[in-house]
């Protein structure tokens, strides 16, 4: 599947795409493979977008390509376009003011979820093999579980974010996209740096407290999933992870979030007075708000989530829930007020891992109400490989 696209079906690609392919090694693992990356990737000899042209017009070529890139190039793997991502990346609707919404290839009538949008998008069209995407608050995760994809959030710090726009370092991941089981971990398994603590999977913990705030549709998916998979599953366990303190998680990682925004994103737009579109320019304008007083309570509060969330996930066991709480919203959702619900209700979701620095990965179960649905495990620090390899043993299953 190398070369250019000749079109663009779903509207995944940026209008600064790149001209041309940009071959990988001839040898490698992933030899005869294609891939795009999120705009917010540094391309030596390119400039990087981030979601918002005044963005683009404003920055300068890349001296030298991201290690992640680089690493996919070594393997092998051809790089054939550059994708939309919301601006700035501070949603996970799957939208974006100036360049447009890409097209859920699995499910037309509702979004990608975001802001990883135009990756998964490109994935799911099968206009590429794998994608590369980042996740701060859920940015992979959602548009895997939209689109029907497998999604990795690693454990923070074991994917190299040199050359990725910062958005919230204290979260950043770079992440991966995949529809093959198979290929999803060898992508996976190069990326990632350091040792890892390997350990089988012996222990399932469903996070009923999460489960039971799901949409119906949802919820119902989850327990037929894991009857489905029962032969190839542990013993499956129940608890209630958070509880109600869920609320005071997701209000932390927000303010956190925002708070580092202020030294990342935030000065480039208000010194340039740059133009946001909806819902975005609200965002801006809160993460602007937020005292360090407000950040250190946060900040607190993560300890505490780390700690605890870490006392439960010792190698072997992992937390199962869903990737997110509700099926996609329909695309003319406007990112404004209206998207306030469905962003919090997702952040209930996605923010353990994040505050956590713990490895996630979504997987690909069925449909929920005619849409594709996830199913994620969130693992130890350092069990990234052994979620990858339940990801493969699970997908014959699936």
């Amino acid at each position: 599947m190398l070369g250019i696209p000749k079109h663009d079906p779903v509207h995944a690609l940026v209008p600064h795409t790149l001209e041309e392919p940009l071959a990988g090694a001839e040898d490698g693992p992933l030899a005869g493979r294609s891939f795009m990356v999120k705009d917010l990737f540094a391309i030596e000899g390119r400039k990087t977008g981030n979601g918002n042209p005044e963005s683009y017009a404003a920055a300068t070529p890349a001296l030298a390509t991201a290690p992640a890139v680089a690493t996919l190039l070594d393997a092998g793997a051809t790089l054939t376009g550059i994708t939309i991502c919301d601006e700035f990346f501070y949603s996970v609707l799957g939208t974006n003011a100036h360049y447009g919404q890409p097209v859920n290839p699995r499910s037309g009538r509702y979004v990608t979820g975001g802001s990883s949008c135009g990756s998964a998008a490109a994935v799911a069209a099968q206009m590429c093999d794998f994608a590369l995407g980042s996740d701060t608050g859920g940015s992979i995760r959602v548009p895997a579980s939209f689109c029907g994809l497998f999604g990795l959030r690693p454990t923070h710090g074991r994917i190299a974010m040199n050359g990725v726009t910062p958005m919230a370092p204290s979260f950043d991941t770079v992440g991966v996209l995949a529809a093959d089981a198979e290929l999803f971990r060898t992508v996976s398994r190069l990326l990632l740096q350091g040792d890892g603590r390997e350990a089988p999977i012996e222990r399932l913990i469903l996070a009923k407290d999460i489960v039971s705030e799901c949409e119906a549709s949802v919820d119902q998916l989850v327990w037929r999933t894991l009857d489905a998979l029962a032969p190839a599953l542990p013993d499956v366990q129940q608890a209630d992870i958070a509880g109600e303190t869920i609320v005071a998680w997701r209000s932390a990682f927000a303010t956190i979030q925002g708070f580092e925004i202020q030294s990342t994103l935030l000065p480039f737009v208000r010194d340039n007075d740059v133009e946001l579109g909806p819902g975005i320019k609200e965002r801006f304008e809160i993460a602007a708000g937020i005292r360090p007083e407000d950040a250190e309570e946060a900040r607190q509060v993560r300890q505490t989530v780390a700690a605890h969330l870490k006392s439960i996930l010792q190698p072997g066991t992992a937390i199962v829930l869903p990737t997110t709480p509700t099926q996609p919203p329909e695309r003319n959702i406007p990112d404004g007020a209206s998207f306030a619900e469905y962003r919090t209700r997702t952040l209930q979701n996605t923010c353990m891992a994040g505050l956590a620095g713990l490895p996630q990965i979504s997987v690909p179960v069925g449909e929920a109400s005619g849409c594709p649905a996830g199913l994620s495990f969130i693992g130890w620090e350092g069990g990234d490989e052994a979620l990858l390899d339940f990801a493969v043993g699970l997908s014959d299953m699936l």
